[in-house]
């Protein structure tokens, strides 16, 4: 969503840089693509790393941005230190997701600090009443959800029809698919329990798995599958750059996590793609299907095995009539255009009210004094 926002925005209006803690990862090759710059503070996954926070700082007394918008815990973190040892700016936090593991100490001190950004954004519903919970009290929150392009996630019959060839599924094959990177929170073994017992009784049942660290390599996973006894019927892709072609394969689209989902961009394009979905009731699932899809109470197979089992009973036709129904429902609400508007008129609203130009000016011009009383 970083790298839809970026390309998405006016390039006459906004200059955007991107500034990555780690590694820029799969995203660095989409910004090269769309000529945004980007750079890399080259810092350690999970050690405090002043040395990477001391070229942020660097970075930003060289570039003197308007607004500065970090995205997940470590960046709000490390844009608030940046509040400190750098010139003023408008600060946005982005909040992703709802509960997750491993970063209680950073979203306690986030929460006791939440009063200091200019606004945090979150992309979902569920993600703003957890962090209310948890003791967040922002001076304002902004609720805007993930999109996808409309116009590059849709149904493909071609791609349908040739990815099933390259895969060695036939025709006739219902295609279940979970598009999710293997980790705790996607909860693998919920899907692949539910898999099985939907295998024991539609034999026509092929499901295929796609995301990072899903793929023949997983030892893990390989033996989970092996223990239910559905590795013929279960294929693994792997991480894959062309999710607009993978979509049309499937007949359902699952998302099973347990926890921690926000606004789950899976069911957005699965959905655009005119795939009716089925997903465990995590994150704004719900408020995203709507009537479209259906929701099933988290970590229990049963319930996700007979919603599976429900959509196949309806047939082709029906399916096919509720993901055109799904499709819509993205135009609607989620389509890339109008949520990158909304980030647009955030921007916009914050320059205003501050004094400063309507762009991201090339030349770093600031209105300092401007922009420090809003801190």
């Amino acid at each position: 969503m970083l790298a839809r926002l970026v390309t998405g925005c006016e390039r006459e209006r906004y200059r955007s840089i991107v500034v990555s803690m780690t590694v820029p990862g799969a995203v660095g090759p989409l910004l090269d693509r769309a000529e945004v710059e980007w750079h890399t503070l080259g810092m350690r996954r999970g050690m405090a790393d002043w040395h990477g926070a001391t070229r942020l700082f660097r970075l930003l007394r060289e570039l003197r941005p308007e607004i500065l918008q970090t995205w997940l815990y470590h960046a709000d973190l490390l844009g608030l230190l940046a509040q400190l040892r750098t010139p003023p700016f408008i600060l946005f936090w982005n909040i992703r997701c709802t509960e997750t593991v491993g970063v209680r100490t950073v979203r306690k001190i986030l929460s006791w600090c939440s009063a200091k950004p200019d606004a945090v954004i979150v992309n979902s519903l569920a993600g703003r009443r957890f962090h209310e919970q948890i003791g967040y009290r922002p001076r304002r929150w902004e609720h805007i959800p993930n999109g996808c392009d409309t116009s590059l996630f849709k149904f493909n019959e071609k791609a349908r029809r040739d990815l099933r060839r390259e895969l060695g599924i036939a025709d006739e094959a219902i295609v279940v698919g979970l598009p999710a990177r293997h980790h705790p929170m996607k909860d693998h073994a919920t899907f692949l329990a539910a898999a099985a017992r939907l295998a024991a009784v539609r034999p026509e049942a092929v499901f295929l798995l796609i995301g990072q660290g899903v793929d023949r390599s997983n030892r893990a996973l390989r033996q989970l599958i092996e223990a239910h006894g559905i590795a013929a019927r279960v294929k693994l892709l792997g991480e894959r750059a062309d999710m607009p072609d993978v979509y049309p394969v499937l007949d359902i689209a699952t998302l099973s996590s347990a926890f921690g989902e926000g606004c789950p961009n899976v069911l957005i394009e699965a959905m655009s793609c005119g795939v009716p979905c089925v997903a465990t009731d995590c994150g704004d699932a719900a408020e995203i299907l709507g009537p479209t899809g259906t929701v099933v109470p988290l970590r229990n197979p049963e319930p996700l095995t007979a919603a599976w089992e429900r959509l196949i009973s309806l047939g082709s036709g029906a399916r096919r009539s509720m993901g055109e129904e799904a499709r819509q429902r993205i135009a609607r609400s989620y389509d890339l255009q109008g949520i990158v508007g909304r980030y647009d008129a955030l921007y916009s609203e914050f320059l205003a009210q501050y004094g400063a130009a309507d762009a991201f000016p090339a030349t770093g011009r600031r209105h300092r004094q401007a922009a420090a009383r809003s801190q």
